[in-house]
């Protein structure tokens, strides 16, 4: 595996990682996708996750099986602490973790990853809202709805995260001991995994850190594992920030150099908006590959059936 550092954010903190990866061909932990626009996450041999997307792109339809195991192993506190006490600042932290995980990805089996280039990026994506961080414990179901666009969907369906099993609840022996991480501040970060098909983030691994940061009314660090875009799309979308950003640097420059102190303190906004924005473009996510379903949506139906009996599929519009 190849890998590079991100783009460093504007105040020259840490981002995360570009990857390129020569395999496996096909990832243990995959989506499958059959007709009438269904899917299934695989991992292994075992059904993680059923989904339906409607008609018009409005969202999807998911049920979890309750099958899901995190692919990484698991972190003991005595790593935890280690990694925090040999780190010399929060970003020699973030980039051990960042750098963690990629090997440990890189070695499992039954991991999401397959030939190509990869962002391992380190926070929330811009376009997430923090305040869905905290009603998470309370608005995921085993089987619900996720909208993308609202239009008149319930509230509660606007998401950035599906976790791949249930929260434990806060008094759970696994969360106690994080939620005591959590006050130390050496916690882990959580991995989350980026899939286009149901255009949300996926808990990979660190559920039950997830649950102990919320209980300790904070929120959890996070990595996000995505696949890169295309190098066409990467380049025409700075080219239009370029542009963008010239025509207004333009606009105020005259102005600040006859003094003017507000087209000054303008001037360095719009650059830190730029900067910004490239990061952005550096670590967006692009799509996810699927492979088709053995069987077909007869397949997926079976399943669905074994899996999943009480789930009923809403409006498909």
């Amino acid at each position: 595996m190849i890998r590079a550092p991100l783009p460093a954010s504007v105040g020259g903190h840490w981002t995360g990682l570009v990857c390129e990866t020569d395999g496996p061909a096909r990832p243990g932990l995959r989506v499958e996708v059959t007709g009438g626009r269904r899917l299934l996450l695989r991992q292994g041999d075992r059904v993680v996750l059923l989904g339906v997307q409607r008609a018009m792109h409005r969202g999807v339809y998911y049920a979890r099986t309750g099958r899901y195991r995190s692919p990484l192993p698991p972190i003991s506190a005595a790593e935890a602490r280690r990694v925090r006490e040999t780190s010399v600042d929060d970003d020699a932290w973030s980039a051990r973790w960042t750098h963690q995980f990629t090997d440990l990805l890189q070695a499992v089996g039954d991991g999401p990853m397959y030939a190509g280039r990869w962002t391992l990026a380190w926070g929330m994506p811009s376009w997430s809202v923090a305040a869905h961080w905290h009603r998470l414990p309370a608005v995921d179901p085993d089987q619900g709805h996720i909208t993308w666009f609202g239009y008149g969907d319930p509230v509660e369906d606007q998401r950035d995260i599906l976790p791949l099993r249930r929260l434990s609840p806060h008094g759970a022996a696994r969360v106690r001991s994080y939620r005591r991480q959590v006050r130390e501040g050496v916690l882990p970060p959580a991995l989350l995994w980026w899939v286009s098909g149901l255009d949300i983030l996926l808990v990979l691994d660190g559920h039950d850190r997830i649950a102990a940061a919320l209980a300790e009314h904070t929120v959890p660090a996070v990595v996000v594992l995505a696949p890169a875009p295309g190098p066409t799309w990467a380049a025409g979308a700075d080219r239009h920030i370029v542009r963008e950003y010239e025509g207004r640097l333009q606009a105020l420059q005259p102005a600040a150099n006859h003094g003017d102190e507000l087209a000054k303190a303008n001037i360095a906004n719009i650059t830190r908006r730029f900067a910004g924005q490239l990061n952005d473009v550096a670590r967006s996510e692009g799509r996810t590959r699927a492979w088709p379903l053995p069987g077909g949506r007869a397949a997926w139906q079976q399943q669905a059936a074994q899996l999943a009996p009480d789930w009923t599929i809403g409006p498909a519009g």
